[in-house]
């Protein structure tokens, strides 16, 4: 139900900073540390001895030890070595193409063959000194297309997050949605406004008045396999909107990578980018805190939600068109996971063929 020959945000570089981090992706447990040169490294979370968690262990002269009887591991899933004990015809484990990039660790978690790096996805907030981020981490009990269907149809910040992002006008004012390949974009704006107050908390931290009306927008980008950015902000009225100088509006980049953990759980890599007073630690400390207790409120309604799928299985849930963001990224989910399971087939018919061919020809 989630794609494999794709890359995945696996951890954050201080997650690995002292220790090995166990995690399992894409129902694959596995570990992250770093080897040699400090580079980073994911094997198979088993020990070959005794099936113990490698990342139980440690980390010495660039080798991953196994915390139960001292097995040292290569990057490459050899067995490095043991004391006392001879241990080099052990067979590997599986290694997991790894990228350190954009202040995250990434994680292929299909065929490593097909890996290719170049295939992440260019991050322009993340290099750029113009712009700031601050982000964190949930732990969510839910399927990871439920966490997509959220980040796009934000109807729900109306009720969910009344407090902080939603208002009324959200619901009153339709969504666009269109398909670009895989990608699937959705945007509401709305016209005079007054700004929610994480709006206007932003555009007093940037330096403008919050007490006037304000144009407002949401543009949901989803791309494969399971990655939403989106483009929020707000403008003084009649200054242009979304096209609005910087000197009238507040905007951001609401960060969401999501990773699938099993079928009913995930690992959601939240943050916002901004590109205003890239600076200011204070107000990168400050927005975090209130994203944080935003995405908060979405974790409880998402669990909730699949408890409830979960008991109803054969329970229908309909669909509106305030729902066709999320419709449309499960169609291009479903095309993307109908070419990969070909793929996969066609590979092993080949192999199988080509291992006939040679049983064949030895006889």
């Amino acid at each position: 139900m989630f794609l494999k020959n794709t890359w995945y945000v696996a951890c954050t570089p201080d997650e690995i900073a002292e220790k090995p981090l166990g995690r399992k992706i894409c129902g694959e447990r596995m570990v992250f540390y770093r080897g040699k040169d400090g580079a980073v490294s994911a094997l198979e979370d088993f020990c070959p001895h005794r099936g113990a968690p490698l990342s139980l262990g440690f980390v010495d002269k660039g080798e991953l030890v196994c915390g139960y009887h001292g097995l040292r591991m290569n990057p490459d899933g050899t067995c490095a070595g043991m004391v006392g004990q001879r241990v080099r015809a052990f067979p590997s484990i599986r290694s997991f193409p790894a990228v350190e990039r954009y202040g995250f660790i990434w994680v292929w978690p299909g065929d490593a063959e097909l890996a290719d790096p170049a295939k992440i996805h260019h991050l322009e907030w993340a290099e750029s000194p113009e712009w700031a981020y601050g982000g964190g981490l949930y732990h969510i009990h839910c399927d990871y297309r439920l966490m997509i269907d959220n980040l796009m149809d934000l109807t729900h910040e109306t009720y969910v997050h009344a407090s902080s992002i939603g208002q009324a006008e959200i619901e009153e004012s339709a969504p666009s949605t269109k398909t670009i390949g895989d990608e699937v974009v959705t945007s509401r704006h709305m016209e005079n406004i007054k700004p929610p107050p994480f709006w206007a908390a932003a555009l007093r931290g940037n330096g403008l008045a919050d007490d006037v009306l304000c144009d407002r927008w949401q543009i949901c980008r989803f791309t494969p396999p399971s990655h939403v950015l989106i483009e929020v902000g707000v403008a003084h009225a009649g200054k242009g909107g979304y096209n609005a100088p910087p000197e009238y509006k507040a905007s951001s980049i609401v960060v969401d990578f999501i990773t699938p953990e099993t079928e009913t759980s995930i690992w959601y890599f939240w943050g916002m980018a901004r590109n205003f007073k890239p600076n200011d630690e204070q107000l990168t400390a400050t927005i975090r805190e209130g994203q944080g207790k935003i995405f908060a409120e979405d974790l409880d309604m998402l669990e909730a939600q699949q408890r409830n799928l979960s008991e109803n299985p054969g329970r229908k849930i309909l669909k509106l068109n305030i729902d066709s963001g999320g419709v449309q990224s499960r169609v291009v989910l479903d095309r993307l996971l109908a070419a990969e399971a070909a793929e996969r087939a066609s590979r092993i018919a080949a192999s199988a063929e080509a291992s006939a061919a040679q049983a064949a020809t030895a006889g």
